[in-house]
């Protein structure tokens, strides 16, 4: 199974899309919309200091009844962040977004985050896989 940067080399935005923890909500959901992505991860400089996603938007904006573009992220964002590291296979990586109930997860190297992959990405990474080892077994089974 595939590493999580063999999965970052294969993803279409290579570059990390952040957004800082002062900028107010509604520019979040600009960037959200313009890479159709469901979340970002929130630097200070280089620092991760949190992630924001529709998630909480919906919970902690829209149903709380504050405005999109007088809040500022680091009101909203999720700070306590799990994260992976760049060697650590999809299957750990599933597994521990599986089990905190998280659709996305930064890869961090050196404390620096590297790239952001959601549940969909790896979901399409195990489909792949699966199907190649389908193929393998089929092709021993047949000589």
């Amino acid at each position: 199974m595939k590493t999580l940067q063999q999965v970052l080399d294969g993803k279409k935005h290579k570059e990390v899309i952040s957004i800082a923890p002062h900028r107010p909500v509604f520019d979040a959901l600009v960037v959200l919309a313009e890479y159709e992505i469901g979340a970002l991860v929130v630097l200070e400089g280089e620092k991760l200091v949190g992630i924001f996603s529709e998630r909480d938007y919906a919970r902690e904006v829209i149903l709380k009844g504050k405005s999109s573009k007088t809040t500022q992220i680091s009101e909203v964002m999720t700070a306590q962040v799990l994260s992976g590291k760049p060697g650590d296979t999809v299957e750990q990586a599933m597994s521990i977004m599986s089990e905190k109930r998280i659709r996305h997860l930064p890869v961090v190297d050196n404390d620096k985050v590297v790239g952001m992959l959601s549940m969909g990405d790896l979901v399409k990474e195990t489909i792949a896989y699966q199907k190649d080892l389908i193929k393998q077994l089929q092709s021993y089974i047949n000589g």
